[in-house]
């Protein structure tokens, strides 16, 4: 029982299913909302019918779960083996709702689909590349990423941005309900109950939005028990200039991955990814994209609220989180489990979360310190940060320049930083050995 017991904090080793379970589901349960939130937002845009638009909320959760399969169990070089959990992505909502509403959705699914191979490629032949990478411009990529989280827990913890009841002192007391636990578990618990911390936060807000009537339980009325999911919902339509685009944010994703691969070994693993892990992290993206678009739904990546989850619990067994990849598919073939998941308020949430994104910044520090703080090292994270985080804070600055770069970078911290650490890497001269 012991070694069942250690093997949660190790990538491999056979933990009971009862056992695992628990830890699956506090994965699922912090990225749930934010990996149906894209679809949700695109389809009220474009104006899809209720009916497309629950299939495709399905569609993402069961995407979501054969990503984050793939990544644990990795198809020849298609995914890292590490426990990176997947959902549909943020970064390339914007760009989508341009193509969707002026082209039509079967242009965003063929473009998604090219896209998808495209970073796949990417990953694949990622040894020519990677080498740009530097340990200082990774450390740098993951503190923006952090950084670029923050905001995303406030709001999530004041009822979820354009609520109604935004900042409201229900939530301002679920949330901080939350937090509370959340903390005291991970301060004065040990062994399961510690690791656990995030969930049992979850469960003590959840029960206290309930008792407070802010849970909404109405939709679960007319669920249907079962729904498989529906294949090319939209036929795929090729054009050039959508494709372009969003292969431009296929990079920035790809940086995205790069960072929370490094923020999840650092942080959990407590070393750094090889080579090899980084290039299959990117291939499982991106390939796994091209299946999201053939179900309809916008590209998938690495989701780094589970990236400050692992390090704050230590959990990485990667059965464990098979078992909440499994959850996903369930939640997307069964109705009734994505909608009973779907109830649970923004509030509490944000209370999980907050520590989380703090500890995707803890990991970025911890790698700027093993890099040190050379001069060199100083001006390429000073600078990259501070146009990175300054610049993408006053968007208008980009108003100058084509329409394809204010899609890429005026909202996007992480690929201005990224790029300004890279560039500055390659051409600031080496210092020289003592």
């Amino acid at each position: 029982m012991e070694n069942q017991n250690t093997n949660l904090y190790q990538l491999d080793g056979r933990v009971p299913v009862m056992q695992a379970v628990p830890f699956g589901l506090q994965h699922v349960l912090a990225m749930f909302v934010a990996n149906i939130t894209p679809i949700i937002i695109l389809a009220n845009v474009v104006g899809l019918s209720p009916e497309i638009s629950g299939a495709l909320i399905q569609n993402c959760m069961i995407i979501a779960g054969i990503g984050t399969l793939i990544q644990l169990y990795p198809v020849w070089r298609i995914g890292s083996r590490l426990p990176i959990v997947m959902g549909i992505s943020f970064t390339f909502l914007s760009l989508s709702i341009a193509i969707a509403s002026t082209m039509g959705m079967g242009v965003l699914m063929g473009a998604v689909i090219v896209g998808g191979i495209f970073e796949g490629l990417l990953g694949l032949f990622a040894r020519y590349w990677i080498r740009i990478i530097s340990p200082v411009v990774a450390a740098t990529v993951v503190t923006a990423i952090g950084f670029s989280l923050l905001p995303i827990g406030a709001n999530s913890f004041a009822g979820g941005q354009g609520a109604a009841d935004f900042g409201s002192m229900n939530n301002w007391i679920v949330g901080t309900v939350t937090l509370l636990v959340c903390l005291g578990c991970q301060v004065f618990a040990r062994g399961f109950l510690r690791s656990l911390s995030v969930l049992v936060g979850l469960i003590v807000g959840y029960i206290l939005a309930v008792c407070m009537g802010m849970v909404d339980f109405s939709g679960l009325q007319n669920v249907s028990i079962v729904a498989l999911p529906k294949l090319l919902p939209f036929k795929p339509e090729f054009n050039l200039g959508a494709i372009l685009s969003i292969m431009a944010i296929f990079c920035v994703s790809a940086t995205e991955t790069i960072g929370d691969t490094s923020a999840l070994c650092n942080g959990a693993l407590k070393r750094m990814p090889t080579d090899k892990e980084l290039g299959a992290s990117i291939s499982a993206d991106g390939i796994v994209s091209t299946v999201a678009g053939i179900f309809g739904c916008t590209p998938i990546t690495s989701f780094s609220q589970n990236v400050g989850l692992a390090a704050i619990s230590g959990v990485v067994n990667r059965f464990a989180i098979a078992t909440g990849a499994c959850i996903m598919i369930m939640g997307g073939i069964f109705p009734a489990v994505g909608t009973l998941l779907t109830t649970i308020p923004q509030a509490v949430l944000g209370g999980c979360t907050i520590m989380m994104f703090g500890s995707i910044m803890f990991a970025g520090f911890g790698m700027l310190a093993k890099c040190g703080f050379s001069d060199r090292n100083m001006v390429i994270v000073a600078l990259s940060l501070s146009i990175g985080l300054g610049f993408t804070q006053a968007t208008g600055m980009f108003n100058i320049f084509p329409q394809i770069v204010q899609t890429v970078f005026a909202e996007n911290c992480v690929a201005v930083v990224f790029l300004l650490a890279v560039i500055l890497n390659l051409v600031l001269p080496k210092e020289k050995e003592a």
